[in-house]
């Protein structure tokens, strides 16, 4: 059985966790506030649907936003949000409802943000097809261990669907559509951290291109078992500032990554 709190954690709180810093949260928040695609990977127990309620809380209200899951979980408060939840099938063996299903009718709904609870199977199709057809802000975790995995975890459930689709395409349709991978971990210690945040550039050659925004790096153990280290900015100017510039929050965004001025 999962339990969830009924008051959600928010990225404040991470901060006090020191799961984050005071300018990753700012920078995180930025990124949900302008519409970003986001993938949220990590392993199990790691913490990936907490983070993604946190996010989830700096969608404008006046949003239309389709949720998806297997079990509901996301607590979002805005006030136009459309729960939908897959449905095992009978002991007849009949009325299966599949996130793949679930997906598809929830770009009938005019949305203005699809958050699936997590990627898993042929869903990932309609999910970078929605990504890349004006469902800007769109949200979703899965299950990988650092931000390269998550891309060839994504090319592998597409190939693992059936769907003939050549390399070289796919990649440009994941490039094109995740902007940016959130690497979480729970580490030996048992805290869990962000590890990676992970800007999508795009494409050279068949190779997806992606650049380290920030990244944890660990220094040692203290006398209570508990990991050392730091989260380090590494300095460097995301791809995506005409977007947060369209938002008027570029300024805000450099900032938090330590760039001074636009």
């Amino acid at each position: 059985i999962r339990k969830f709190k009924k008051s959600k954690i928010s990225l404040r709180d991470y901060v006090s966790y020191n799961s984050l810093t005071p300018e990753m949260a700012r920078f995180l928040e930025i990124c949900s506030n302008i519409r970003l695609n986001i993938i949220i990977s990590g392993g199990t127990g790691s913490g990936k649907t907490t983070l993604l309620n946190a996010l989830s809380h700096y969608i404008d209200h006046g949003e239309r936003v389709v949720t998806i899951e297997d079990a509901a979980e996301l607590q979002l408060s805005q006030p136009h949000v459309l729960r939908l939840e897959t449905r095992p099938a009978s002991n007849e063996g009949v009325g299966e409802v599949t996130q793949r299903q679930l997906v598809k009718n929830a770009l009938r709904m005019r949305p203005d943000r699809i958050i699936l609870g997590e990627i898993r199977g042929d869903e990932v199709i309609d999910v970078l097809t929605a990504m890349n057809t004006g469902h800007d802000g769109s949200l979703a975790t899965i299950h990988s261990n650092s931000p390269r995995d998550c891309l060839a975890r994504i090319e592998n459930l597409v190939n693992m669907s059936g769907v003939k689709v050549s390399d070289a395409s796919l990649r440009y349709q994941i490039s094109s559509a995740v902007q940016l991978i959130i690497q979480l971990q729970r580490m030996r210690d048992g805290r869990r951290r962000i590890t990676h945040i992970e800007e999508v550039v795009g494409r050279e050659g068949d190779t997806i291109v992606t650049q380290t925004l920030f990244h944890y790096q660990t220094k040692g153990v203290d006398a209570e078992g508990i990991l050392i280290g730091d989260f380090v900015s590494n300095g460097i100017r995301p791809r995506f500032l005409p977007r947060a510039e369209y938002y008027g929050r570029s300024q805000e965004l450099v900032e938090c990554l330590g760039l001074g001025r636009t």
